[in-house]
Protein backbone atom coordinates (compact mmCIF):
# COMPACT_ATOMS: atom_id res chain seq x y z
CA UNK A 1 0.00 0.00 0.00
CA UNK A 2 1.31 3.49 -0.87
CA UNK A 3 2.21 6.12 1.96
CA UNK A 4 -0.25 8.51 0.57
CA UNK A 5 -3.46 6.09 1.12
CA UNK A 6 -2.08 5.07 3.81
CA UNK A 7 -2.23 8.71 5.02
CA UNK A 8 -5.44 8.92 3.67
CA UNK A 9 -6.78 5.89 5.40
CA UNK A 10 -5.07 7.13 8.76
CA UNK A 11 -6.92 10.33 8.55
CA UNK A 12 -10.11 9.00 7.97
CA UNK A 13 -9.89 7.04 11.17
CA UNK A 14 -8.59 9.47 13.22
CA UNK A 15 -11.44 11.34 12.64
CA UNK A 16 -14.74 9.42 11.24
CA UNK A 17 -13.64 6.14 14.21
CA UNK A 18 -13.23 7.82 17.09
CA UNK A 19 -16.85 9.76 16.26
CA UNK A 20 -18.24 6.05 15.39
CA UNK A 21 -17.30 4.81 18.56
CA UNK A 22 -18.37 7.48 20.58
CA UNK A 23 -21.94 7.53 18.87
CA UNK A 24 -22.03 4.01 19.49
CA UNK A 25 -20.84 4.45 23.23
CA UNK A 26 -23.30 6.74 23.79
CA UNK A 27 -26.33 5.72 22.53
CA UNK A 28 -25.56 2.59 24.62
CA UNK A 29 -24.95 4.83 27.77
CA UNK A 30 -28.25 6.37 27.07
CA UNK A 31 -30.52 4.04 26.31
CA UNK A 32 -28.75 2.17 29.86
CA UNK A 33 -29.33 5.10 32.07
CA UNK A 34 -32.97 5.79 30.64
CA UNK A 35 -34.14 2.42 31.66
CA UNK A 36 -32.39 2.78 35.19
CA UNK A 37 -34.50 6.44 35.25
CA UNK A 38 -37.89 5.07 34.57
CA UNK A 39 -37.52 1.90 36.69
CA UNK A 40 -35.79 4.27 39.76
CA UNK A 41 -37.91 6.99 39.68
CA UNK A 42 -40.93 6.06 37.52
CA UNK A 43 -40.65 8.29 34.52
CA UNK A 44 -42.11 7.30 31.60
CA UNK A 45 -41.45 7.82 27.57
CA UNK A 46 -37.80 9.53 28.78
CA UNK A 47 -35.46 10.23 26.24
CA UNK A 48 -31.96 11.44 25.87
CA UNK A 49 -32.29 15.24 25.74
CA UNK A 50 -34.30 14.70 29.04
CA UNK A 51 -30.79 12.86 30.96
CA UNK A 52 -28.57 15.47 29.21
CA UNK A 53 -31.07 18.75 30.12
CA UNK A 54 -30.94 18.31 33.94
CA UNK A 55 -33.70 20.77 34.39
CA UNK A 56 -35.93 18.84 32.45
CA UNK A 57 -35.04 15.60 33.70
CA UNK A 58 -35.60 16.61 37.78
CA UNK A 59 -39.20 18.72 36.55
CA UNK A 60 -40.12 14.76 35.08
CA UNK A 61 -39.27 14.02 38.18
CA UNK A 62 -42.34 15.31 40.67
CA UNK A 63 -44.68 14.53 37.42
CA UNK A 64 -46.90 12.25 39.43
CA UNK A 65 -46.37 13.91 42.75
CA UNK A 66 -47.97 17.18 41.40
CA UNK A 67 -50.81 15.25 39.63
CA UNK A 68 -51.70 13.88 43.16
CA UNK A 69 -51.15 17.14 44.88
CA UNK A 70 -53.49 18.51 41.73
CA UNK A 71 -56.26 16.15 43.02
CA UNK A 72 -56.14 16.42 46.37
CA UNK A 73 -56.51 19.82 46.31
CA UNK A 74 -59.54 19.54 44.22
CA UNK A 75 -61.27 17.11 46.22
CA UNK A 76 -60.32 17.78 50.03
CA UNK A 77 -57.88 21.03 50.43
CA UNK A 78 -58.74 21.10 53.98
CA UNK A 79 -55.76 17.77 54.04
CA UNK A 80 -52.45 20.02 53.22
CA UNK A 81 -53.71 21.82 56.87
CA UNK A 82 -52.98 17.67 58.07
CA UNK A 83 -49.27 17.70 59.22
CA UNK A 84 -49.14 14.45 59.28
CA UNK A 85 -49.99 14.19 55.65
CA UNK A 86 -47.60 16.66 54.99
CA UNK A 87 -44.79 14.98 56.20
CA UNK A 88 -45.95 11.73 54.55
CA UNK A 89 -46.22 13.68 50.87
CA UNK A 90 -42.68 15.54 51.84
CA UNK A 91 -41.04 11.94 52.81
CA UNK A 92 -41.76 10.87 49.32
CA UNK A 93 -40.68 13.55 47.37
CA UNK A 94 -37.41 13.92 50.01
CA UNK A 95 -36.19 10.98 47.80
CA UNK A 96 -36.44 13.06 44.39
CA UNK A 97 -34.24 15.81 45.63
CA UNK A 98 -37.64 17.56 46.64
CA UNK A 99 -39.24 18.99 49.51
CA UNK A 100 -42.93 20.43 50.05
CA UNK A 101 -43.85 24.06 50.62
CA UNK A 102 -47.36 25.38 51.82
CA UNK A 103 -48.28 28.88 52.14
CA UNK A 104 -51.40 30.57 53.31
CA UNK A 105 -52.20 34.33 52.78
CA UNK A 106 -48.85 34.87 52.53
CA UNK A 107 -47.02 33.05 55.45
CA UNK A 108 -45.42 29.83 55.52
CA UNK A 109 -47.46 27.04 57.61
CA UNK A 110 -45.05 24.04 56.22
CA UNK A 111 -41.95 24.10 55.25
CA UNK A 112 -40.54 20.46 54.68
CA UNK A 113 -37.19 21.53 53.71
CA UNK A 114 -34.20 20.21 55.86
CA UNK A 115 -31.84 23.55 55.56
CA UNK A 116 -33.57 26.42 57.22
CA UNK A 117 -31.38 28.86 55.49
CA UNK A 118 -33.32 28.57 52.69
CA UNK A 119 -34.95 31.69 51.03
CA UNK A 120 -38.20 31.73 50.87
CA UNK A 121 -38.57 35.29 49.46
CA UNK A 122 -38.24 33.70 46.22
CA UNK A 123 -41.42 32.11 45.93
CA UNK A 124 -44.09 32.83 43.51
CA UNK A 125 -46.49 35.01 44.02
CA UNK A 126 -50.30 33.31 44.02
CA UNK A 127 -52.03 33.22 41.20
CA UNK A 128 -48.56 33.39 39.50
CA UNK A 129 -48.35 30.47 37.22
CA UNK A 130 -51.35 28.07 35.58
CA UNK A 131 -51.36 24.49 37.79
CA UNK A 132 -52.69 22.94 35.10
CA UNK A 133 -49.29 23.21 32.93
CA UNK A 134 -47.32 21.29 35.41
CA UNK A 135 -44.06 22.78 34.48
CA UNK A 136 -41.77 24.64 37.35
CA UNK A 137 -40.07 27.75 37.73
CA UNK A 138 -36.63 28.47 37.91
CA UNK A 139 -35.35 30.45 40.34
CA UNK A 140 -32.31 32.37 39.74
CA UNK A 141 -30.80 32.35 43.18
CA UNK A 142 -27.97 30.78 45.14
CA UNK A 143 -29.94 27.54 46.18
CA UNK A 144 -30.77 26.75 42.41
CA UNK A 145 -34.46 25.95 42.84
CA UNK A 146 -36.95 24.26 40.16
CA UNK A 147 -40.66 25.56 42.23
CA UNK A 148 -43.87 23.92 40.86
CA UNK A 149 -46.90 25.83 41.97
CA UNK A 150 -50.56 24.61 42.40
CA UNK A 151 -52.87 27.57 44.11
CA UNK A 152 -56.02 27.48 46.02
CA UNK A 153 -58.48 28.53 48.38
CA UNK A 154 -59.40 26.87 51.86
CA UNK A 155 -62.79 26.72 53.05
CA UNK A 156 -62.33 30.18 55.14
CA UNK A 157 -61.53 31.52 51.78
CA UNK A 158 -57.93 32.17 52.68
CA UNK A 159 -55.25 32.00 49.23
CA UNK A 160 -53.24 28.89 49.70
CA UNK A 161 -50.39 27.63 47.82
CA UNK A 162 -48.76 24.49 47.83
CA UNK A 163 -45.14 24.28 46.31
CA UNK A 164 -43.15 21.17 45.09
CA UNK A 165 -38.91 22.53 45.37
CA UNK A 166 -36.48 20.38 43.56
CA UNK A 167 -33.01 20.98 44.31
CA UNK A 168 -30.39 21.30 41.03
CA UNK A 169 -27.43 21.25 43.31
CA UNK A 170 -28.07 18.05 44.10
CA UNK A 171 -28.25 16.74 40.61
CA UNK A 172 -29.51 13.01 39.83
CA UNK A 173 -26.51 10.86 40.57
CA UNK A 174 -27.08 8.73 37.27
CA UNK A 175 -26.79 11.99 35.24
CA UNK A 176 -23.39 12.48 36.98
CA UNK A 177 -21.98 9.34 36.25
CA UNK A 178 -23.24 9.33 32.96
CA UNK A 179 -21.14 11.96 32.22
CA UNK A 180 -18.37 10.55 33.65
CA UNK A 181 -18.69 7.29 32.02
CA UNK A 182 -19.31 9.44 28.58
CA UNK A 183 -16.04 11.11 29.30
CA UNK A 184 -14.17 8.10 30.13
CA UNK A 185 -14.81 6.66 27.10
CA UNK A 186 -14.43 8.75 24.71
CA UNK A 187 -10.86 9.00 26.09
CA UNK A 188 -10.46 5.06 25.89
CA UNK A 189 -11.44 5.50 22.19
CA UNK A 190 -9.14 8.10 21.58
CA UNK A 191 -6.40 5.80 23.30
CA UNK A 192 -7.61 2.87 21.46
CA UNK A 193 -7.25 4.55 18.25
CA UNK A 194 -3.81 6.35 18.39
CA UNK A 195 -2.80 2.51 19.71
CA UNK A 196 -4.08 1.02 16.53
CA UNK A 197 -2.69 4.04 14.28
CA UNK A 198 0.82 3.52 16.17
CA UNK A 199 0.49 -0.57 15.85
CA UNK A 200 -0.27 -0.25 12.31
CA UNK A 201 1.88 2.15 11.22
CA UNK A 202 4.56 0.72 13.21
CA UNK A 203 4.12 -2.54 11.33
CA UNK A 204 3.42 -1.25 8.10
CA UNK A 205 6.40 1.73 7.97
CA UNK A 206 9.08 1.53 10.75
CA UNK A 207 9.30 -2.91 10.74
CA UNK A 208 10.50 -2.63 7.35
CA UNK A 209 12.72 0.30 7.72
CA UNK A 210 14.55 -1.19 10.47
CA UNK A 211 14.77 -4.38 8.61
CA UNK A 212 16.43 -1.79 6.04
CA UNK A 213 18.36 -0.33 8.70
CA UNK A 214 19.95 -3.98 10.17
CA UNK A 215 20.41 -5.11 6.42
CA UNK A 216 22.77 -1.54 5.86
CA UNK A 217 24.22 -2.68 8.94
CA UNK A 218 25.07 -6.38 7.20
CA UNK A 219 26.54 -4.66 4.13
CA UNK A 220 28.50 -2.21 5.70
CA UNK A 221 30.19 -5.03 7.76
CA UNK A 222 30.62 -6.93 4.34
CA UNK A 223 27.73 -9.63 5.66
CA UNK A 224 25.84 -10.11 1.91
CA UNK A 225 24.37 -13.99 3.06
CA UNK A 226 21.34 -12.85 4.03
CA UNK A 227 17.47 -12.11 2.68
CA UNK A 228 15.75 -9.06 2.91
CA UNK A 229 12.04 -9.86 3.25
CA UNK A 230 10.06 -8.08 0.53
CA UNK A 231 6.32 -8.48 1.93
CA UNK A 232 4.18 -5.84 1.32
CA UNK A 233 4.07 -3.61 -1.31
CA UNK A 234 4.04 0.51 -2.15
CA UNK A 235 6.94 2.71 -1.24
CA UNK A 236 8.39 0.62 1.16
CA UNK A 237 7.84 -2.75 -0.23
CA UNK A 238 9.66 -1.09 -3.52
CA UNK A 239 12.26 0.07 -1.53
CA UNK A 240 12.82 -3.22 -0.08
CA UNK A 241 12.84 -4.96 -3.30
CA UNK A 242 15.56 -2.26 -4.67
CA UNK A 243 17.48 -2.75 -1.62
CA UNK A 244 17.71 -6.85 -1.93
CA UNK A 245 18.72 -6.30 -5.82
CA UNK A 246 21.32 -4.26 -4.79
CA UNK A 247 22.07 -6.90 -2.07
CA UNK A 248 22.15 -9.46 -4.33
CA UNK A 249 23.88 -7.11 -6.97
CA UNK A 250 26.76 -6.34 -5.00
CA UNK A 251 26.94 -10.49 -3.53
CA UNK A 252 27.37 -11.08 -7.58
CA UNK A 253 29.71 -8.95 -7.70
CA UNK A 254 31.86 -10.29 -5.42
CA UNK A 255 31.24 -13.69 -5.63
CA UNK A 256 32.22 -12.56 -9.86
CA UNK A 257 35.12 -10.83 -8.15
CA UNK A 258 36.29 -13.86 -6.19
CA UNK A 259 36.12 -16.39 -9.05
CA UNK A 260 38.06 -13.79 -11.50
CA UNK A 261 40.53 -13.98 -9.21
CA UNK A 262 40.73 -17.67 -8.80
CA UNK A 263 40.70 -18.04 -12.87
CA UNK A 264 43.20 -15.52 -13.12
CA UNK A 265 45.44 -17.39 -10.26
CA UNK A 266 44.83 -20.84 -12.24
CA UNK A 267 45.58 -18.78 -16.06
CA UNK A 268 49.16 -17.93 -14.19
CA UNK A 269 49.94 -21.26 -12.47
CA UNK A 270 48.72 -23.44 -15.68
CA UNK A 271 50.19 -21.14 -18.02
CA UNK A 272 53.74 -20.67 -15.58
CA UNK A 273 53.36 -24.59 -16.25
CA UNK A 274 52.82 -24.56 -19.56
CA UNK A 275 56.10 -22.42 -20.53
CA UNK A 276 58.13 -23.92 -18.06
CA UNK A 277 57.88 -27.17 -20.01
CA UNK A 278 59.40 -25.52 -23.67
CA UNK A 279 61.29 -23.60 -22.00
CA UNK A 280 63.03 -26.68 -20.09
CA UNK A 281 63.53 -28.42 -23.84
CA UNK A 282 64.58 -24.94 -25.52
CA UNK A 283 67.37 -24.29 -22.81
CA UNK A 284 67.91 -28.57 -23.00
CA UNK A 285 68.55 -28.54 -26.80
CA UNK A 286 70.60 -24.91 -26.73
CA UNK A 287 72.90 -26.17 -23.99
CA UNK A 288 73.33 -29.37 -25.84
CA UNK A 289 74.69 -27.38 -28.91
CA UNK A 290 76.54 -25.04 -26.84
CA UNK A 291 78.55 -27.92 -25.11
CA UNK A 292 79.03 -29.83 -28.64
CA UNK A 293 76.82 -32.74 -27.56
CA UNK A 294 75.03 -32.01 -30.98
CA UNK A 295 78.26 -32.69 -33.49
CA UNK A 296 77.02 -33.65 -36.77
CA UNK A 297 75.14 -31.20 -38.76
CA UNK A 298 71.95 -33.62 -38.55
CA UNK A 299 71.77 -33.64 -34.52
CA UNK A 300 72.22 -29.70 -35.25
CA UNK A 301 69.21 -29.76 -36.93
CA UNK A 302 67.20 -31.66 -35.15
CA UNK A 303 68.16 -29.59 -31.69
CA UNK A 304 67.34 -26.07 -34.06
CA UNK A 305 63.76 -27.30 -35.41
CA UNK A 306 63.07 -29.05 -31.37
CA UNK A 307 63.81 -25.76 -30.29
CA UNK A 308 61.33 -23.72 -33.06
CA UNK A 309 58.57 -26.09 -32.17
CA UNK A 310 58.89 -25.68 -28.41
CA UNK A 311 59.04 -21.73 -29.15
CA UNK A 312 56.02 -21.88 -31.47
CA UNK A 313 54.23 -23.77 -28.41
CA UNK A 314 55.11 -21.14 -26.20
CA UNK A 315 53.97 -18.36 -28.79
CA UNK A 316 50.08 -20.70 -29.30
CA UNK A 317 50.10 -19.90 -25.43
CA UNK A 318 50.76 -16.71 -25.91
CA UNK A 319 48.31 -15.79 -28.39
CA UNK A 320 46.05 -17.55 -26.55
CA UNK A 321 46.41 -15.69 -23.11
CA UNK A 322 46.17 -12.50 -25.54
CA UNK A 323 43.00 -13.57 -26.79
CA UNK A 324 41.46 -14.25 -23.49
CA UNK A 325 42.20 -10.93 -22.07
CA UNK A 326 40.34 -9.72 -24.91
CA UNK A 327 37.75 -11.97 -24.45
CA UNK A 328 37.08 -10.81 -21.01
CA UNK A 329 37.16 -7.58 -22.16
CA UNK A 330 34.87 -7.88 -25.08
CA UNK A 331 37.41 -6.46 -27.89
CA UNK A 332 38.10 -9.73 -29.95
CA UNK A 333 38.66 -8.35 -33.32
CA UNK A 334 36.51 -9.35 -36.29
CA UNK A 335 36.70 -8.91 -39.54
CA UNK A 336 33.33 -10.95 -40.94
CA UNK A 337 33.35 -11.60 -44.49
CA UNK A 338 31.36 -13.95 -46.99
CA UNK A 339 33.53 -17.49 -46.99
CA UNK A 340 32.74 -20.37 -49.77
CA UNK A 341 32.42 -23.48 -47.15
CA UNK A 342 33.92 -25.66 -49.94
CA UNK A 343 36.84 -23.70 -50.74
CA UNK A 344 37.42 -22.54 -47.48
CA UNK A 345 37.27 -25.81 -45.03
CA UNK A 346 39.00 -27.90 -48.18
CA UNK A 347 42.04 -25.28 -47.35
CA UNK A 348 41.71 -25.68 -43.62
CA UNK A 349 41.84 -29.94 -44.23
CA UNK A 350 44.97 -29.65 -46.30
CA UNK A 351 46.61 -27.52 -43.69
CA UNK A 352 45.57 -29.55 -40.78
CA UNK A 353 46.51 -32.69 -42.92
CA UNK A 354 49.93 -31.87 -43.35
CA UNK A 355 50.57 -31.54 -39.64
CA UNK A 356 48.38 -34.49 -38.50
CA UNK A 357 50.06 -36.73 -41.23
CA UNK A 358 53.42 -35.56 -39.50
CA UNK A 359 51.81 -36.97 -36.02
CA UNK A 360 50.94 -40.13 -37.89
CA UNK A 361 47.15 -39.34 -37.36
CA UNK A 362 44.51 -40.45 -39.83
CA UNK A 363 42.27 -37.49 -41.22
CA UNK A 364 39.13 -37.68 -43.38
CA UNK A 365 37.04 -35.04 -44.37
CA UNK A 366 33.28 -35.01 -45.99
CA UNK A 367 31.38 -31.96 -47.65
CA UNK A 368 27.83 -32.47 -47.84
CA UNK A 369 27.45 -29.16 -48.39
CA UNK A 370 26.16 -27.34 -52.00
CA UNK A 371 29.50 -25.88 -53.70
CA UNK A 372 27.51 -22.86 -53.70
CA UNK A 373 27.00 -22.84 -49.93
CA UNK A 374 28.53 -19.14 -48.44
CA UNK A 375 28.76 -17.94 -44.80
CA UNK A 376 29.39 -14.76 -43.00
CA UNK A 377 32.97 -15.16 -40.78
CA UNK A 378 35.57 -14.10 -39.74
CA UNK A 379 38.03 -16.41 -41.28
CA UNK A 380 41.26 -16.52 -38.94
CA UNK A 381 38.25 -17.19 -35.83
CA UNK A 382 37.13 -19.54 -37.69
CA UNK A 383 40.45 -21.58 -38.33
CA UNK A 384 41.08 -20.76 -34.44
CA UNK A 385 38.50 -22.67 -33.92
CA UNK A 386 38.96 -25.91 -35.86
CA UNK A 387 42.52 -25.84 -34.82
CA UNK A 388 41.61 -25.79 -31.03
CA UNK A 389 39.11 -28.06 -31.45
CA UNK A 390 41.82 -30.73 -32.97
CA UNK A 391 44.41 -29.23 -30.79
CA UNK A 392 42.26 -30.84 -28.12
CA UNK A 393 41.83 -33.99 -30.42
CA UNK A 394 45.87 -34.52 -30.62
CA UNK A 395 46.36 -33.62 -27.27
CA UNK A 396 43.73 -35.98 -25.69
CA UNK A 397 44.90 -38.90 -27.76
CA UNK A 398 45.00 -42.59 -26.09
CA UNK A 399 46.30 -44.64 -28.84
CA UNK A 400 48.30 -45.38 -31.64
CA UNK A 401 45.74 -45.44 -34.38
CA UNK A 402 44.67 -42.27 -33.78
CA UNK A 403 42.24 -40.79 -36.70
CA UNK A 404 40.33 -37.77 -36.92
CA UNK A 405 36.96 -37.12 -38.75
CA UNK A 406 35.37 -33.70 -40.38
CA UNK A 407 31.93 -33.30 -41.85
CA UNK A 408 30.72 -30.25 -43.31
CA UNK A 409 26.50 -31.07 -43.64
CA UNK A 410 24.11 -28.53 -44.35
CA UNK A 411 20.96 -27.99 -41.91
CA UNK A 412 18.55 -25.55 -42.98
CA UNK A 413 19.72 -21.72 -42.40
CA UNK A 414 23.37 -22.80 -40.96
CA UNK A 415 25.86 -25.29 -41.89
CA UNK A 416 27.15 -27.59 -39.20
CA UNK A 417 30.14 -28.46 -38.68
CA UNK A 418 31.33 -31.63 -36.97
CA UNK A 419 34.67 -32.68 -35.60
CA UNK A 420 35.10 -36.46 -34.54
CA UNK A 421 38.13 -38.17 -32.87
CA UNK A 422 38.99 -41.50 -31.73
CA UNK A 423 40.52 -40.39 -28.09
CA UNK A 424 39.80 -41.07 -24.45
CA UNK A 425 36.43 -39.23 -24.43
CA UNK A 426 34.64 -37.17 -21.90
CA UNK A 427 32.81 -38.42 -18.98
CA UNK A 428 29.07 -37.64 -18.47
CA UNK A 429 29.98 -35.88 -15.46
CA UNK A 430 32.55 -33.71 -17.39
CA UNK A 431 30.76 -32.84 -20.45
CA UNK A 432 28.13 -29.46 -19.39
CA UNK A 433 31.81 -28.10 -18.20
CA UNK A 434 34.27 -28.08 -20.82
CA UNK A 435 33.35 -24.91 -22.39
CA UNK A 436 33.75 -23.44 -19.31
CA UNK A 437 36.89 -21.25 -18.90
CA UNK A 438 39.70 -23.12 -16.80
CA UNK A 439 38.05 -26.35 -16.47
CA UNK A 440 39.88 -28.95 -16.81
CA UNK A 441 38.30 -32.84 -16.89
CA UNK A 442 41.14 -34.67 -15.29
CA UNK A 443 43.62 -31.67 -13.14
CA UNK A 444 46.62 -34.66 -13.16
CA UNK A 445 46.08 -35.97 -16.49
CA UNK A 446 45.96 -32.22 -17.79
CA UNK A 447 49.24 -31.30 -15.80
CA UNK A 448 50.88 -34.13 -17.98
CA UNK A 449 49.25 -32.95 -21.57
CA UNK A 450 49.46 -29.05 -20.73
CA UNK A 451 47.07 -26.38 -21.90
CA UNK A 452 45.83 -23.42 -20.23
CA UNK A 453 42.42 -24.51 -19.80
CA UNK A 454 40.59 -21.76 -21.85
CA UNK A 455 40.86 -23.08 -25.28
CA UNK A 456 37.19 -24.55 -25.70
CA UNK A 457 36.04 -21.17 -23.73
CA UNK A 458 37.56 -19.48 -26.63
CA UNK A 459 36.20 -21.57 -29.46
CA UNK A 460 32.55 -21.11 -27.42
CA UNK A 461 33.11 -17.43 -27.41
CA UNK A 462 33.93 -17.18 -31.22
CA UNK A 463 31.20 -19.14 -32.03
CA UNK A 464 28.29 -17.52 -30.47
CA UNK A 465 29.77 -14.06 -31.65
CA UNK A 466 29.46 -15.99 -35.07
CA UNK A 467 25.59 -16.13 -34.01
CA UNK A 468 26.08 -19.73 -33.71
CA UNK A 469 26.17 -22.50 -30.99
CA UNK A 470 28.75 -25.31 -30.13
CA UNK A 471 27.78 -28.42 -28.36
CA UNK A 472 29.50 -32.27 -27.52
CA UNK A 473 28.77 -35.37 -27.21
CA UNK A 474 31.52 -38.40 -26.18
CA UNK A 475 31.84 -41.63 -24.65
CA UNK A 476 34.95 -42.60 -22.64
CA UNK A 477 37.51 -44.72 -24.49
CA UNK A 478 35.49 -44.00 -27.43
CA UNK A 479 36.14 -40.68 -29.07
CA UNK A 480 33.98 -37.06 -28.70
CA UNK A 481 32.36 -35.18 -31.44
CA UNK A 482 32.20 -31.87 -31.36
CA UNK A 483 29.51 -29.86 -33.02
CA UNK A 484 29.12 -26.19 -34.36
CA UNK A 485 27.12 -24.14 -36.54
CA UNK A 486 27.32 -20.94 -37.98
CA UNK A 487 24.64 -18.96 -40.29
CA UNK A 488 24.51 -19.39 -43.65
CA UNK A 489 24.74 -16.01 -45.90
CA UNK A 490 21.15 -14.97 -47.81
CA UNK A 491 20.51 -12.53 -49.98
CA UNK A 492 18.23 -9.76 -49.16
CA UNK A 493 15.83 -9.50 -51.83
CA UNK A 494 14.87 -6.00 -52.44
CA UNK A 495 10.87 -5.97 -52.99
CA UNK A 496 11.30 -3.01 -55.63
CA UNK A 497 13.85 -5.38 -57.93
CA UNK A 498 10.57 -8.54 -57.46
CA UNK A 499 8.24 -5.51 -58.97
CA UNK A 500 10.45 -4.41 -62.13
Amino acid sequence: MKIKTKLIISFCIIIFFPLFLAGVVTVAFCNFQIQMIEQTYGIQNADAYSIINSVQLLNRYTVSDFENLQKVVRAAPEQLDNRSYLDEINESLSQKYSYLIVRKDGQIIYNGSKDSAVILDDLPEYGATNPETGTGIYTDSAAELLVKQIDYLSKEGASCSVFIVTSLVGTVPEVKHLLVQVIMSIFLILLLTALMMVVWIYRSMITPIRRLQTAAESIKEGNLDFEIDMGGDGEIGELCVSFEQMRQRLKDNAEEKLNTERENKALISNIAHDLKTPITAVKGYAEGIIDGVANTPEKVDKYVRTIYNKANEMDTLINELTLYSKIDTNRIPYNFAKINVEEYFGDCVEEIGLDLEAKGIGLSYYNYAAASTVIIADPEQLRRVVNNIIGNSIKYRNRQQAFIQIRIKDVGDFIQVEIEDNGRGIAQKDLPYIFDRFYRTDASRNSATGGSGIGLSIVKKIVEDHGGKIWATSKEDAGTIMYFVIRKYQEVVNEQDINC
